[in-house]
This record gives C-alpha cells, structure tokens and sequence, in this order.
C-alpha cells in the first residue's frame, strides 16, 4: 500500500497540476465510495464504486451523488468520466482506474488519483497536493 501510495505522488510530482486561483476556488473532487456514510472507505474501482462524494476546495461534502454506470456490463470508464466531467469534477480519486478511465479523463484534461482508505483521508491529502 505504501509503494502504491508513493508511486502515485511520484507520477503527481513528476507530473505537476498547474491551477489558477479561479480554477482552485472552484475546484471539486470527487471520491469514490463505498457508500454513503459520511466514514466510506474510498472504492477500489473507480468506474464501478457505489457512490461519488463530491467535496469543494476547502474539503467540505457538497454533493452525495449514485453511480448510475455501477452495473453497467461494458464501457462503465469512460462512461463514468464524462458523468462527473460533465458535473464539473476536476480530481477523481478511487482505489484504481481502469485505462479506459484514465484515457477519458486525461482527454478531458482531469486529473485522476489513486488513494486505499477512508474519503476523509483521501480529500484530506488531495487539498495537501494542490
């Protein structure tokens, strides 16, 4: 889990997001989720997760949405990208991403994050990197 971790803030690193102050006030991210509650842990599949917490800038929850493609048999990736692309989300972060995922949303110009714990924890660190 460490390396994963470490991994994922290398490619970050290497890889650095460049916001402005507009696009940092309105940023959101959403997370993954493995239900509703408020102590989720963060879902191991991006596409496929239960539900998407959405928090602001600031870490606060503004919006608890269903993932309408969780069942989805085929194409539930980049059918999930552009469902929260199209709700304004900038960071998505979830257990693992699929290609098809990460295809779709670099094509879009947003930023995926890899994260195993609690959603707290994984907006917690987001708001740290940016």
């Amino acid at each position: 889990m460490k390396r994963m971790i470490l991994i994922s803030l290398a490619i970050l690193l290497i890889c650095p997001v460049m916001v402005n102050a507009d696009e940092l006030e309105n940023m959101k991210i959403a997370v993954a989720a493995s239900s509703k509650s408020a102590k989720a842990s963060v879902s191991n599949i991006a596409a496929k997760c239960s539900y998407y917490h959405i928090f602001n800038n600031k870490g606060e929850l503004i919006e608890l949405i269903d993932n309408p493609y969780k069942d989805a048999s085929r194409g539930a990736g980049p059918l999930a990208a552009n469902f929260l692309v199209q709700r304004g989300i900038d960071i998505i972060v979830a257990g693992s991403f699929g290609s098809k995922m990460i295809d779709a949303l670099r094509n879009k110009g947003k930023t995926h994050f890899e994260f195993k714990g609690s959603v707290d924890d994984a907006v917690k660190r987001v708001l740290k990197l940016n």
